[in-house]
């Protein structure tokens, strides 16, 4: 039965199905529910994903001298500590998520937060997620679009010794090279960069620097 839900759970992660649609007579919807909710208060899944972070980083090498954020809006009709009004579904219950990425566009965490949230008031904590991701590079460029363009992020980002790279409105093409917008961030990088290298790294945490965004290019610190 332990190995039968867990492998439910799996399954609704990767197809992102109901619990109803999953269920079956070796584990109703229920279990799974409770199960998962287990788990969660067990710190299980916390576990896993850092387990499975630094395993990608390990073999393939995340790509952490360029991270993008954004926030972006989701339904979430069974409400939950998180979910608030959202400003874009006539007022139904909808979440906030402020997720992060690095240069490849691996998921590196998200904030969630009701759907009435700005997306800048979450950078903060959302930038707090690097600290579960170990030895970090020196010299980080976190790409972000308009919506965070305040003298607040400004000040959140020189006081993390983060370089801050902020597309303006009407000017996506202002830095070849950088996505212009933090939403289609993961897309452009991923078509600019080289594919990850497969094989194993020695011990130590060097960090790939990809070829196609040199230091030389790196945009300069947020004005």
């Amino acid at each position: 039965m332990v190995l039968s839900c867990l492998d439910k759970m799996l399954q609704l992660l990767r197809f992102g199905c109901s619990y109803e649609a999953i269920a079956d007579t070796t584990c109703s919807a229920t279990t799974i529910r409770n199960r998962r909710d287990e788990r969660i208060r067990l710190g299980v899944f916390a576990q896993l994903k850092q387990i499975t972070i630094q395993s990608y980083d390990r073999i393939v090498g995340l790509v952490l001298d360029q991270i993008a954020i954004d926030g972006s809006i989701t339904k979430a009709p069974g409400g939950g500590e998180a979910a608030g009004r959202s400003p874009v579904d006539h007022g139904k219950q909808g979440l906030k998520r402020s997720g992060m990425a690095d240069g490849y566009g691996i998921p590196l965490g998200r904030v969630l937060a009701g759907a009435n949230r700005h997306d800048s008031p979450l950078l903060a904590p959302t930038l707090d997620l690097l600290d579960d991701l170990g030895p970090l590079p020196d010299d980080i460029t976190v790409h972000l679009d308009a919506g965070y363009a305040s003298d607040k992020t400004r000040a959140e980002l020189a006081a993390r010794n983060l370089r801050g790279h902020i597309a303006l409105q009407g000017r996506e093409g202002a830095h070849p090279g950088r996505p212009a917008v933090a939403r289609r961030a993961h897309a452009r990088l991923a078509e600019r960069l080289p594919p990850p290298c497969p094989l194993l790294r020695t011990p130590g945490r060097s960090h790939r620097t990809p070829s196609s965004i040199s230091r030389t290019q790196s945009s300069p610190p947020v004005a």
